[in-house]
């Protein structure tokens, strides 16, 4: 009881407005993130001490001790929900039926014409996608619904969009300029030698 007494005398010199604004800073951020930023705030302000911590700002004491913790060992603590919730995503759950949807997008695929980006075109729609892996004997188990496929392949790097071969340049100034002279030396009559073969 003593203890919580001399931890509340010692209270930062912080305003209530400040005191809010922490708060609702910690509250903007979740898992290690909001645990780092108790730990700091409360080194600064609170003298590393958990129960000063939870006694101006409201922070679980337990938090901000694990926080410190971690701030101190560099270990970062991941709880069991975010470790090992979630479901895999399909690629994970089957490796070689992703192989194979790899190769057939590769396949299929054109590099962005304009090199901006990474980006893969590829005329290979998921329902054609979905097919051709029936077809190399894949079961429907194995394979996601038509939604997730266009999903699957966005997720590899293949945008689903029809591959433009060759975009027609644009006219320019001096393509008038350019026909004009391979009209002239199309019309132009051609001189022939007279050959000396019968002479």
């Amino acid at each position: 009881m003593c203890m919580q007494h001399a931890t509340l005398k010692s209270r930062p010199s912080l305003t209530p407005s400040q005191i809010a604004d922490l708060r609702l800073a910690a509250s903007k951020l979740s898992g290690p993130e909001r645990r780092s930023f108790e730990a700091e705030m409360t080194l600064q302000y609170g003298e590393g001490n958990p129960l000063l911590a939870e006694a101006v700002f409201g922070w679980g004491r337990q938090t901000v001790a694990l926080g410190l913790a971690e701030k101190r060992s560099g270990i970062i603590c991941l709880g069991a929900q975010s470790a090992l919730s979630g479901r895999k995503r399909w690629e994970e759950q089957h490796p070689q039926a992703a192989q194979a949807l790899c190769q057939l997008a590769d396949a299929h695929a054109q590099q962005d014409p304009t090199f901006r980006t990474s980006l893969t075109y590829t005329r290979l729609t998921a329902q054609s996608a979905l097919k051709a892996l029936r077809e190399q004997g894949y079961s429907e188990e194995e394979l996601p619904s038509p939604s997730t496929m266009a999903e699957v392949l966005d997720r590899m790097g293949y945008r689903l969009r029809k591959v433009v071969k060759a975009k027609p340049q644009k006219k320019i100034k001096e393509t008038d300029a350019i026909f004009d002279n391979i009209k002239k030396k199309m019309t132009k009559p051609c001189h022939r030698k007279a050959s000396n073969a019968g002479a």
